[in-house]
């Protein structure tokens, strides 16, 4: 049975981070609030929680997990980040974009795009997502809340407790997070290439919107 924590959106209790970030290092999945729609998450080294994910959103292990981050020190401990990549970055987070880049050797090969050695990181611009990064001091592994059979993420914390209660241990309420997903842009060549559009704008990667 999955706890239910209403949480405020601009100022979370401290308290119910430290529980949350409880659950997850001790083997749970949360769904949490971000800035583009809610998300599951778990701890990066968790093998059975990540496969839970995977049951949950009914996908095979091609399916690749994004590393949600607080800052952008961290994205560059777990990916290989240039100077050309480093000032679109600085210039583009926190917000609703999750990044492709080459993994660095932090990086399980499990996480990693089994040819191109990528991986997806975002930083979050919401306060409950990143009051539980700094508690966690480190990514969690996350994938959008998007149930087999439905076409737009789940979007109201009472109808995700009644489907996912037996699936799992914690849903952080903080109201409509909206139902548009993050714009994913691949940074691992020269040119920034659009992979999904989403909420984040297409303007600061200097690509043209249906390209």
């Amino acid at each position: 049975m999955a706890q239910f924590f209403t949480i405020h959106t601009e100022n979370p209790h401290l308290r119910l981070i430290k529980q949350a970030v409880n659950i997850v290092r001790n083997g749970g999945v949360i769904v949490y609030p971000t800035d583009s729609c809610y998300a599951l998450g778990c701890q990066i080294g968790d093998k059975n929680a990540m496969s839970r994910i995977r049951t949950i959103r009914q996908v095979d292990e091609k399916h690749h997990f994004t590393l949600v981050c607080r800052n952008l020190a961290e994205i560059s401990l777990y990916a290989r980040v240039d100077n050309a990549q480093y000032r679109l970055l600085k210039a583009n987070t926190p917000g609703s974009y999750t990044f492709i880049l080459l993994a660095s050797k932090e990086i399980p090969r499990r996480l990693q795009h089994p040819k191109r050695y990528t991986i997806g990181l975002r930083i979050p611009d919401h306060p409950v997502a990143l009051a539980l990064l700094e508690e966690m001091g480190e990514p969690l592994l996350s994938s959008t809340l998007v149930l087999p059979g439905d076409e737009l993420p789940m979007n109201d914390a009472e109808s995700i407790r009644q489907r996912l209660e037996q699936q799992i241990d914690l849903v952080m309420d903080a109201g409509s997070c909206g139902l548009e997903m993050t714009t994913v842009i691949d940074l691992t060549d020269d040119v920034p290439m659009l992979v999904r559009a989403g909420k984040g704008s297409l303007d600061p990667f200097g690509i043209e919107h249906g390209s």
